[in-house]
């Protein structure tokens, strides 16, 4: 008697852990994330495949994008970027960890399941992590850099295509 106790306790205690861990998170709102242009105040891909982040995003953005943009030509690597910021390819968060280091906001590189711990919870003011089980992507002032959600995904990119948002939480870098 005294172990089916223990096992209503153990699974009660499970249960109220697993209730703290949801509510350190909030999950994505709406069906699609979709970019739509907002002069002044939204990034934006030129012809080159390149972001331009608005004049008035802090500093700190506009170094996350100038660093997106250097990695928009590298391929997809799984496991890129996780034992260093730099190497030849990049998958989901090795990406991701290398924008948010160049923008001060991270100090070593982390694996798409560190980012349910990232930053802050909510949409941020400019840069917004999206994670779910075994993927991260972001979303710079209305602009998302992913290395998937369309089926010519080959790497770290701007995408201006809708993506699907069943499943994720949103962070923030802290300050944005």
């Amino acid at each position: 008697m005294l172990w089916v106790r223990i096992s209503v306790a153990m699974a009660a205690l499970a249960s109220l852990l697993s209730l703290s861990s949801c509510s350190s998170q909030m999950k994505a709102e709406g069906k699609h994330l979709k970019h739509s242009f907002i002069y002044g105040k939204t990034a934006y891909i030129g012809p080159d495949g390149k972001a331009q982040a608005p004049p008035s995003a802090p500093k700190s953005v506009h170094k996350m994008v100038a660093a997106a943009n250097d990695l928009i030509d590298k391929p997809y690597k799984y496991g890129g970027g996780h034992r260093s910021f730099y190497d030849n390819g990049y998958d989901c968060s090795g990406a991701v960890s290398y924008v948010l280091y160049k923008g001060g906001k991270l100090d070593s590189p982390l694996v798409s399941q560190q980012f349910f711990d990232y930053g802050n919870k909510g949409y941020g003011d400019y840069v917004t992590t999206y994670i779910r089980d075994g993927h991260v992507f972001l979303e710079i002032c209305g602009l998302r850099f992913d290395t998937g959600g369309t089926w010519n995904s080959t790497g770290p990119r701007w995408k201006p295509e809708r993506r699907g948002l069943s499943g994720y939480y949103v962070r923030h870098p802290r300050g944005l």
